[in-house]
């Protein structure tokens, strides 16, 4: 059964964003974030995990995603930063970890990037399967264009743009294992569904462009980085992002493990414990 968001906080810009949190309220602070186009509620075995062991879960739906307020304007990566610092220091998070997923961990160092005033806030990141250039530039040489996992060139980002509802079915299906249930995966393409078209095209020509190498040396806190073997990102590649981050750590989830892009929801338990050794260590 889907989790229900019975509460909202509004931004900075009048957007009510849908939030939810279980577990004690004296428990070590954990906010998930989804990636382009995901539902909170594809958290909800993590939630439910994690809440039952003992930490305060918080889980929230970015603008014009879910069960969030779905506004004509807004659908960049610095305002969804913005949109994040609001959740922040309305519900006072403190000593939080934050675990982002794919788009969620650019959203992440935008934020860091933006909010360097409000940092002490955050414990610990954990950032799963995305890369810290997505588009390759026409200068650069097939080496760096792999060092970096720029996977889109820049023509290909605009034409998936301008076909996203031809293109969504076979790109999810890219992100998953092919051992994937199709209930399962008819569920999280249904959450995706909640997203329109237009704004979802918006969304990635602004997420695909963005460039965070320069961000990554500064993360001064303690960084877990998550890779699949089966992801749409090359994961020989992806642990350069942990190489960019001072002490960081990073583990590479198997084809065994089911180590596609979306690992936390084909291989809760090993993600899980994984996560947990990472914020209890």
């Amino acid at each position: 059964m889907d989790q229900q968001y019975t509460s909202a906080l509004k931004t900075g810009d009048g957007v009510r964003l849908r939030y939810n949190q279980t577990g004690p309220s004296e428990g070590q602070q954990l906010l998930f974030i989804t990636g382009w186009r995901q539902a909170a509620v594809e958290w909800r075995k993590q939630v439910e995990y994690f809440s039952s062991a003992g930490f305060r879960v918080t889980t929230f739906d970015w603008r014009g995603h879910g069960d969030s307020d779905k506004p004509d304007f807004g659908y960049r990566i610095s305002r969804f930063a913005a949109d994040l610092n609001d959740v922040l220091t309305q519900l006072d998070l403190k000593t939080v970890t934050i675990v982002g997923h794919s788009m969620g961990c650019s959203i992440a160092w935008a934020w860091w990037d933006q909010y360097p005033d409000v940092r002490e806030r955050i414990a610990k990141f954990v950032f799963v399967d995305q890369s810290a250039a997505m588009v390759r530039d026409p200068h650069w040489t097939d080496e760096q264009a792999a060092q970096f996992s720029a996977i889109f060139t820049p023509g290909a980002v605009y034409d998936l743009a301008a076909d996203m509802a031809a293109q969504l079915v076979p790109l999810m299906r890219s992100l998953f294992a092919p051992s994937v249930s199709e209930s399962d995966f008819e569920w999280v393409l249904s959450q995706n569904k909640k997203m329109s078209d237009a704004h979802a095209a918006a969304l990635l020509l602004d997420h695909a462009f963005r460039d965070w190498r320069d961000v990554l040396p500064r993360i001064t806190i303690p960084t877990l980085v998550l890779v699949g073997e089966l992801s749409i990102l090359p994961p020989s590649r992806i642990p350069w992002v942990a190489t960019q981050i001072p002490g960081a750590q990073h583990y590479t989830f198997t084809a065994a493990e089911k180590g596609s892009h979306f690992m936390f929801w084909e291989n809760p338990e090993r993600f899980n414990s994984v996560v947990k050794d990472f914020l209890t260590h």
